[in-house]
């Protein structure tokens, strides 16, 4: 005989608050923007001490790394010195150069992924992964044969992490003069080595180049190797093709073009030219032979302000994980998000030139001791009443908001 389950009392919601482990699990799931801990460490004493733990912290990134990160702003680099601008606005925004790096040798940076940086040092044969976060420098050397002539050979590279791993990484190298095939080769922080070489053939003249951003997209890193041509690396089979741009694309008076992420997760590509941005898929049928499917055609100059050419109309760079795309015009910076097709302008940024990599990651400022600032009634009121909706929606119940 089926029992009617009692009512929960109203003190049920409070009573459970006291517990610790159950507060972090909903602090948790608070949004993973820069200020959302130190505001919310603003609340009261106990939530300070919660948030302010480095255990926690390092939950709050996991746990975030299964959704999309901030993006917290963009890497270039001047005269040696790797610097950041931030594109959040208040109260996410971080200072403009809030983080910074020094290189004592010639570098080409090849990319940011996963909260970490990969840069090539062709004097010493060597890679140094940043992790700006947490200021942690690690230097690799190349494996031997890798690289036949450093003055010559161009290298190109990736950096990521596994989903879920916040101390791992793995660094990808890929290399090709134009006369040999090219050469691929992984290394695991995680083993602390390099595994064995991984070659393709290129066509004549192809050759991989130095600093071409790399894109994370259907469980492979693609890098576009000329007008014509995309290098891929697929990271489950360890093996490297060569696949071909969609046809027609050497059009226009101006054009650009990067390999993107589709709106399926796997691989895109985006070609602008004189203001017109075409929009691409791949896609594999059932035998396996790839094809390339125009996603869409979008009018630029219908959505940016007057007052550009096609000459000021410079891609900067592609942010994978947002999917957005960053364009410095004359008028300012822009960034589109290529499935809404918004453009935002990026305010007080100072770019110029080439070469700007956007950082996407979670990130946690240290939260110290101190005195809590005492917040209003009415601020404090909300919180409440955010965090009895949350045990409300986990019970399945309806229970309104007692205050």
């Amino acid at each position: 005989m089926a029992t009617a389950s009692l009512p929960r009392s109203p003190e049920a919601a409070p009573a459970a608050l006291e517990n610790d482990d159950l507060v972090s699990e909903i602090l948790l799931r608070l949004p993973p923007q820069p200020s959302s801990l130190p505001r919310a460490s603003r609340v009261c004493t106990r939530w300070r001490r919660l948030l302010s733990d480095p255990a926690f912290r390092r939950r709050f990134r996991i746990h975030h790394r299964r959704g999309t990160p901030p993006l917290l702003g963009l890497f270039g680099t001047s005269r040696g010195v790797v610097t950041f601008q931030p594109a959040l606005d208040f109260p996410d925004r971080l200072p403009s150069g809030h983080f910074s790096l020094a290189l004592n040798d010639p570098f080409t940076a090849l990319g940011w992924r996963h909260g970490l940086a990969l840069f090539y040092l062709p004097d010493s044969l060597q890679v140094v992964v940043w992790d700006p976060l947490a200021g942690a420098r690690h230097r690799l050397g190349i494996p031997e044969g890798f690289v036949f002539d450093p003055s010559e050979d161009p290298v190109n590279g990736a950096v990521l992490r596994a989903a879920g791993d916040v101390d791992h990484f793995q660094v990808v190298l890929v290399t090709s003069d134009g006369k040999r095939p090219s050469l691929a080769c992984v290394y695991s922080s995680e083993t602390g080595l390099w595994g064995d070489f991984i070659s393709a053939p290129l066509q004549s003249g192809t050759m991989v180049h130095w600093g071409e951003p790399s894109v994370l997209a259907g469980g492979c890193i693609s890098w576009l190797i000329s007008v014509t041509s995309i290098l891929e690396f697929d990271l489950d089979s360890q093996t490297l093709d060569v696949i071909l741009v969609p046809a027609g694309m050497l059009t226009g008076r101006s054009y650009q073009s990067t390999v993107m992420r589709a709106e399926d997760g796997g691989m895109g590509f985006l070609h602008v030219a004189d203001f017109t941005a075409q929009l691409w898929r791949r896609e594999t049928d059932c035998d396996g032979v790839g094809s390339w499917m125009l996603g869409g055609t979008v009018e630029l100059d219908r959505l940016l302000p007057p007052g550009s050419d096609n000459e000021a109309l410079r891609m900067l760079g592609y942010a994978e994980e947002n999917n957005v795309v960053f364009f410095w015009t004359v008028v300012g910076v822009f960034m589109f998000n290529l499935q809404s097709l918004e453009p935002t302008r990026l305010s007080e940024i100072d770019i110029y030139g080439y070469g700007y990599h956007p950082f996407e990651t979670v990130y946690t400022p240290d939260i110290g001791g101190g005195q809590v600032v005492n917040k209003t009634r009415s601020w404090w009121k909300r919180w409440r009443q955010h965090i009895r909706r949350l045990f409300s929606c986990a019970r399945g119940g309806n229970d309104g908001d007692n205050t």
